[in-house]
């Protein structure tokens, strides 16, 4: 079955929603959706979206430029950060017009909280000198993503947006350099369904699925920028992904900083509370890959807490909160904890451990969300990126607590805008071959493949390895073995057995093609890892442990390598324009 439209959006997260709703009427736009949209990944966020809309304390885009850019590490290019900070405020009205219900003060402004790297100067005349947590954070509570997501679905609905929930794209057709249209499998039926349109973009999200331990969905396993590296086009800055420091322990879901900013504080089994030895100036609220690091040293220098089944974590100490606040103003939090560890916050803390949170890298794209080609600013006629999916790059080497719904929102409209100037003079595209044959293809292969091999146990050792050689902690022996245990994977893969064969709800086959997306983003993340010989933000290598400026202040680009070698690696230099980097202390 073959659709057309003007526009098809691929993800009814934030991003996507948010290209959707600046789609002018005339044009017929879609969103595809391997969810209903209100369970995209986007409604599970927490704490907060931020903008210096100086509600609570005297503030400016300028403090927010600054912090998202250290924070970074200094890798996030920042002309894009400049765009992104200064049109925050503006953001964050405009969502609350389109009926988005945030916390308020007393006074009846829109509430904002603390969060972790965002700062401002003790001196507004001096910006050198020393800095202070400041509130940035605007909130719902601690469900500002899921009213977020249900805000802008329903403005999707108003704008004649036309969903497809529950299809699985399988394919991306390029031809010519030109971007033409996708393939998707209609999870309900096995149906095969080919979308033609003038402008494609991917709101695809993340892929926390590769680690074991993470807050993401299930549904998180990086198909998006899978078909991109298939496609035979880049992917940037794989090599940084970041470990968000408070998840529920063993179990990665997501306790948000917000815990944090309304005053948790981290122990260890010593009930010291130990974040003033690594960040003095800011303590519990320094940024997350700095707080996930200080987590492990802890355990590593024997000064976690031991659980029951033989592994370690750490407090998240929320008693002296009070129920009032607890309960107003962090309830699904701590309702986490009741419902899967059996804590009471209110007595009692709660164990928590790093998780596999946030993707900074993803597709290469400009600050309009126009696809790269390559490292050289060439673009693919047509082909649009935004959030998660994609590296603009404003978080560089590790994004700031609150910057990713900001991203969405701000980035998401950007590209709907660029979407409609396009769609002015864009040509309708026809395929040069029928472009349902490769999927065809794919599915008859995976069906009938007999092996000994299941889809749980490559999984389950794709995560565990990734999880223990590429994680927070990396070096190059590690990652050695890890290339290895990929490519060993890799070929296993090809001897996997589907024991469902039914066309209704195949989730065999769904999950069969998402391992081998999965598998495809662990080589990306490892290759990139092992290229780059420093430390940086979210990438810690433990036998380069510091930062180098002169050798590595640029982005990675890796291509895949379709003969089965290795992976190409090329760079593109960080764009700096006001910040000259500098060493990153709290």
């Amino acid at each position: 079955m073959i659709h057309k439209f003007d526009v098809v959006i691929v993800g009814a997260g934030g991003a996507g929603l948010r290209a959707a709703v600046e789609i002018p009427k005339e044009y017929s736009c879609a969103v595809i959706s391997k969810v209903f949209p209100t369970r995209s990944h986007t409604g599970t966020a927490q704490g907060g979206v931020c903008a210096a809309l100086s509600n609570e304390e005297e503030d400016s885009w300028l403090n927010h430029a600054f912090d998202t850019v250290k924070g970074s590490d200094y890798l996030g290019d920042q002309d894009a950060i400049e765009i992104m900070c200064q049109d925050a405020p503006r953001a964050i009205i405009e969502l609350e017009h389109m009926g988005m219900p945030f916390s308020r003060t007393k006074e009846g402004k829109i509430a904002q909280r603390m969060f972790g790297g965002h700062t401002k100067p003790d001196d507004p005349n001096d910006p050198n000198s020393k800095r202070h947590s400041v509130k940035r954070a605007c909130y719902s509570a601690d469900r500002t993503g899921h009213v977020m997501l249900q805000t802008l679905y329903e403005n999707c609905i108003k704008n004649n947006v036309n969903f497809f929930s529950e299809y699985f794209i399988t394919d991306l057709i390029i031809e010519d350099g030109i971007c033409k249209g996708l393939t998707a499998i209609d999870m309900a039926t096995s149906e095969i369904h080919t979308f033609q349109a003038k402008a494609i973009m991917f709101a695809t999200g993340g892929y926390g699925r590769v680690f074991r331990i993470t807050s993401n969905a299930h549904v998180g396993t990086g198909d998006g920028c899978a078909l991109v590296y298939n496609a035979g086009l880049p992917l940037e800055d794989m090599e940084f992904f970041q470990f968000h420091p408070t998840g529920l322990w063993r179990l990665g879901i997501l306790v948000s900083e917000a815990a944090r900013g309304e005053g948790g504080i981290l122990r260890n089994n010593k009930h010291e509370p130990f974040m003033e030895v690594y960040a003095p100036t800011v303590k519990d609220l320094a940024p997350r890959d700095m707080v996930s690091r200080a987590i492990i040293s802890e355990i590593r220098a024997g000064r976690g807490i031991l659980g029951s089944d033989g592994t370690y974590y750490i407090d998240l100490d929320l008693t002296h909160l009070g129920k009032k606040v607890i309960d107003e103003k962090i309830p699904e939090i701590t309702g986490f904890a009741r419902t899967y560890l059996g804590v009471e916050p209110t007595k009692e803390c709660v164990p928590i451990q790093p998780t596999a949170h946030y993707a900074m890298g993803g597709i290469p794209t400009n600050f309009d969300t126009e696809v790269l080609a390559d490292n050289s600013g060439n673009k693919i006629k047509g082909f649009y990126a935004a959030g998660e999916c994609a590296c603009v790059s404003v978080h560089g080497g590790n994004r700031l607590g609150t910057n990713s719904l900001l991203d969405i929102v701000v980035f998401g409209r950007r590209g709907g805008k660029k979407i409609s100037e396009y769609l002015k003079t864009a040509e309708e595209h026809t395929f040069n071959t029928d472009p349902a044959d490769k999927t065809r293809e794919l599915m008859n292969k995976l069906l009938v493949q007999t092996g000994n091999e299941k889809i749980s146990v490559i999984r389950r050792e794709l995560q565990e390895n990734m999880m223990d050689k590429c994680g927070i902690f990396r070096n190059q022996a590690d990652l050695e073995q890890m290339k290895v245990k990929i490519k060993e994977l890799q070929q296993r893969y090809c001897s996997i057995t589907i024991l469902d064969k039914s066309k209704v709800f195949n989730t065999d086959l769904i999950e069969t093609i998402e391992l081998g997306n999965l598998l495809d983003i662990a080589e990306s993340i490892n290759e990139s890892a092992l290229n780059r010989t420093e430390s940086r933000g979210a990438h810690t290598r433990v036998d380069f442990p510091k930062r180098d400026d002169a050798g590595w202040m640029k982005h990675s680009f890796i291509w895949k390598n379709t003969t089965g070698g290795d992976p190409k690696i090329g760079y593109k230099p960080v764009v700096v324009t006001q910040f000259q980097p500098m060493e990153r202390k709290y």
